[in-house]
């Protein structure tokens, strides 16, 4: 399948999608958004100062601009063991250009050291999975180019966080199915977070419908709510068997 790069027009220095007619991130500030909605609500800091396992797993929808996983990337080095590896899937429809990304990512030079060693080894991507590795294999990224809902069905892994991105329901309806959180409810167990900015009705009640658990909690900036929560199996099971 040919991949459809994405297609960005830039506003106040800042990446805009043309396919969406949406923002990548928060006007206000990209990066305490993402520490906010997905660092935060996920509780990573605190899980990963007591990781009991040797590894960790985030999926997130939507790679966009990269900005999520150099977040979390910078996190993890500074609260998880030395010996852990931290695996980060992400799931991207139209995929930036190396000169967009290098663009959209200027903005952040606190993040130069994880930045600068993404760009080294993203290059335009073809459909289907991609794996870079950094730090010696303690951080590992595979990039899965294609439509959510035909790649994540794909996957197979073990997900203890999910960052639930992408462009806002309204704007992206083709991503917010209920067979995306149908698949996510496959691959979580009962220590399984998720976290989104948005707080839609349609993306609760999906959420819920696939067995997880719901909190509406303060968004960031201007978003006034956001939804974040966990896998709860056994109201997953009920659901099963209410369908049958």
């Amino acid at each position: 399948m040919q991949i459809k790069p994405a297609q960005l027009k830039w506003i106040d220095g800042q990446p805009y999608s043309q396919q969406y007619d949406d923002v990548y991130y928060s006007s206000d500030s990209g990066l305490e958004e993402t520490r906010h909605v997905f660092l935060a609500c996920n509780q990573l800091q605190q899980r990963w100062q007591n990781l009991a396992t040797d590894h960790f797993t985030i999926a997130e929808t939507g790679f966009g601009t990269g900005l999520n996983f150099l977040c979390a990337w910078r996190l993890w080095n500074e609260y998880a063991p030395s010996t852990a590896r931290l695996h980060f899937v992400s799931i991207e429809k139209y995929p930036l250009s190396l000169a967009d990304m290098t663009q959209a990512l200027s903005l952040w030079p606190q993040l130069a050291q994880q930045r600068d060693q993404l760009l080294a080894q993203y290059h335009f991507l073809t459909n289907g999975f991609h794996r870079l590795v950094f730090d010696g294999g303690r951080i590992m990224l595979t990039l899965l180019i294609g439509d959510v809902n035909d790649m994540l069905p794909q996957l197979q892994a073990y997900i203890d966080a999910w960052f639930l991105d992408g462009f806002a329901p309204a704007k992206n309806p083709e991503m917010w199915q209920q067979s995306l959180f149908n698949n996510m409810a496959k691959l979580s167990n009962a220590e399984t977070t998720f976290a989104t900015f948005t707080s839609a009705g349609v993306v609760r009640r999906s959420l819920e419908a696939a067995g997880f658990a719901v909190n509406k909690i303060a968004g960031f900036g201007r978003k006034r709510e956001m939804l974040c929560g966990r896998y709860d199996a056994l109201a997953s099971k009920k659901a099963i068997n209410t369908d049958h």
